[in-house]
């Protein structure tokens, strides 16, 4: 069993098929729900050893992933470096 499960839906207009994500990788974990962040798929549940993790801590991994994308999309957007969108706005983790 691995230590993190990602559950989510992939946003079609007809029907809408439940897929897991798992990992022993908490980093792993914050880069795959910054792709489904980026791609509008719905998180439905984070679990650590097959429980739900609390609410605090499914909030900070999602943030962290958020910030991961910002830091992503304004560094691509200005053409400038990972420490430039830091100091800037802070995003970079």
């Amino acid at each position: 069993m691995s230590k993190f499960t990602i559950e989510y839906t992939q946003p079609f207009k007809h029907t809408s098929e439940t897929h897991d994500y798992r990992s022993d990788d908490p980093v792993a974990c914050e880069e795959f729900l910054e792709e489904l962040l980026e791609k509008g798929y719905r998180i439905k549940a984070i679990r650590h050893a097959g429980v739900d993790v609390p609410r605090p801590d499914f909030d900070k991994m999602v943030k962290i992933a958020a910030s991961m994308l910002a830091s992503k999309v304004i560094c691509a957007s200005l053409g400038i470096s990972t420490d430039e969108e830091h100091f800037r706005f802070g995003f970079s983790c």
